[in-house]
């Protein structure tokens, strides 16, 4: 095999992680860590987990420990060096100056008039991260982010807004972040750090907080296991930025192969020609 350096970004949970509600190809996790194992592949997970969250998900699924991280949805980046973690503080000073001097707790004191939300637990707040529980039942996401957006307007701060839903409780989810703290911007600021081609770059995810990147010049796969809805989005976002072929959207069949790890894998290989020689077990996953 003669494959170059691949960077592999991965969000976790619903993409890597088969905690959603369709079906995994039973190998595909297996195939997913011996392909990390190698020593070309530079593995990062992009995750809203904060990082003891994500060692229990390590654990709990049997996933390949990453050489980075990104946790917090994109406001921390970790290095893995022989099993420890050490942040990175030139991401830290990156997205440091976008609230100025405004701290957390003023901006919870501006969110706190908004029904149907509630903050979310001390584990999954921090200096750049303020987390909320949004109530499904009592209102829609664009009652929450338009109501968030109007409450943080008097502060006069950079932030973005980045939503998702947890289907498994019917649960919405709201992150106020500093407007560089991106996965996008995470992922553009890993993928300069260590220096690897730009075509050798991929990105999987699978829900509406993915869409930044799905969508951007970013080589990206949307696994199966996606709802009809993102995949929409993701298609015709992608057509609007001018960014299609750098979306692919991985194929289901009757094993599920195209869920969770398996459609990462699936998209590895429609990208990257070099690496299917390995894959070649799973010939059915590119074409």
């Amino acid at each position: 095999m003669n494959m170059r350096p691949i960077l592999l970004c991965t969000d976790m949970d619903r993409t890597l992680i088969p905690n959603g509600l369709q079906a995994e190809y039973p190998p595909s996790r297996r195939r997913f860590t011996d392909f990390c194992s190698l020593s070309e592949i530079t593995l990062a997970y992009v995750t809203g987990r904060d990082i003891a969250l994500l060692e229990e998900a390590i654990a709990e699924f049997n996933l390949p420990v990453p050489n980075y991280a990104i946790t917090d949805v994109g406001s921390k980046i970790y290095r893995n060096s022989d099993g420890r973690w050490s942040e990175l503080a030139e991401w830290e000073a990156e997205i440091g100056n976008a609230w100025k001097k405004v701290s957390r707790e003023e901006i919870v004191t501006n969110l706190s008039g908004i029904e149907g939300l509630k903050l979310q637990e001390s584990s999954k707040q921090n200096t750049h991260k303020v987390s909320y529980y949004a109530d499904l039942d009592f209102a829609s996401a664009d009652f929450y982010l338009n109501a968030a957006e109007s409450a943080l307007r008097p502060l006069q701060i950079d932030s973005s807004l980045i939503w998702s839903v947890d289907e498994t409780r019917h649960q919405g989810l709201l992150d106020v972040l500093p407007a560089n703290a991106t996965k996008l911007h995470a992922i553009e600021f890993l993928h300069a750090l260590l220096g690897v081609h730009a075509e050798r770059l991929i990105f999987a995810g699978d829900s509406g907080n993915d869409l930044p990147v799905l969508t951007s010049p970013v080589p990206s796969v949307l696994v199966a296991n996606a709802t009809d809805e993102i995949k929409s989005q993701a298609e015709r976002l992608a057509v609007e930025n001018g960014c299609r072929e750098q979306l692919f959207v991985a194929k289901n069949d009757e094993l599920n192969r195209g869920n969770y790890s398996a459609g990462i894998l699936q998209g590895v290989g429609h990208y990257f020609p070099d690496s299917r020689e390995i894959l070649t077990e799973w010939s059915a996953f590119y074409e």
